[in-house]
């Protein structure tokens, strides 16, 4: 099953898509889940698809994508997770996931323009994959760790590189309106499979600039579920964005820093493509 959030008709709303179709669960099911993350945390996605016969549809066109979580308790992004982007960014290996937070207001959804700030040309791209929580937990051992996924989905962890150099600490970089893209849905796990093989590709006007599987993830999902569990408390609803490969703009020569008018895709292997265009801070 494929959930998404989005607008319609300038109310937001949430659903099943379905085909060319947006099936408007939140229309149907608003009195008891009033959004997508109510859903995930009363365990009621198969419930409230099963409500999907009875609710109205509208084509993609008529819709607004939101991302999918909205609302999130909590963003939380692995960094450094692949062995070709931690060799291009000189880092050193380390023993534990690097962990830094997003704000909820960074997020937008697909379709939706990222947002190069005034104060920095540095707009980088991040292709990645992104975990949902379903099930809340603390101390979640890897063998638990797939059991608290509610879904998956693409993420464009966009970056203001010059803003995430001007110390250690990457959170100015990273937390910047408008650029942290995600969506178009998330796809639950009985649809998605096994994630191994799966291939992310980021391309940049129909350029290829990242490819990468999971199994490249130096940290893969059950240890980032553990790791991070061990110093928060997880909730349904949280996202967390497991890292991009390497081919980051700024580790190119010259750099290939997003501007107005290009067009960036996040593509997953049988999950779906998010698509944005840039646009300058206005």
């Amino acid at each position: 099953m494929r959930f998404a959030t989005f607008q319609i008709g300038g109310s937001p709303s949430w659903g099943l898509i379905e085909g060319e179709q947006a099936v408007d669960l939140g229309a149907a099911l608003r009195s008891r889940f009033p959004d997508l993350k109510s859903a995930i945390a009363a365990d009621a996605l198969g419930e409230a698809a099963a409500a999907a016969a009875g609710a109205p549809r509208h084509p993609l066109s008529a819709i607004t994508w939101l991302p999918v979580l909205p609302n999130p308790d909590k963003i939380l992004c692995v960094g450094l997770n692949y062995e070709m982007h931690r060799k291009e960014t000189g880092r050193a290996e380390v023993d534990h996931p690097t962990i830094f937070g997003r704000f909820t207001n960074s997020q937008i959804g697909h379709e939706t323009d990222i947002v190069r700030p005034r104060v920095s040309h540095e707009l980088d791209f991040e292709g990645e994959l992104a975990i949902v929580i379903g099930k809340p937990g603390r101390y979640i051992a890897r063998a638990d760790a797939f059991g608290h996924i509610a879904g998956y989905a693409c993420y464009n962890e966009g970056s203001v590189r010059d803003f995430q150099r001007h110390t250690h600490q990457f959170t100015p970089g990273k937390n910047f309106p408008g650029t942290g893209a995600f969506g178009p849905w998330m796809m639950t796990p009985d649809e998605l499979g096994e994630l191994g093989a799966l291939r992310l590709q980021t391309r940049v006007n129909g350029q290829v600039v990242q490819d990468a599987t999971f199994d490249q993830m130096i940290f893969d999902i059950p240890r980032i579920i553990e790791y991070c569990s061990a110093f928060t408390r997880l909730e349904p609803g949280d996202v967390i964005a497991t890292g991009t490969p390497g081919g980051v703009g700024a580790k190119r020569m010259p750099p290939l820093w997003l501007k107005p008018g290009d067009t960036v895709e996040v593509e997953i292997d049988r999950l779906g493509t998010l698509r944005n265009g840039v646009a300058d801070e206005a």
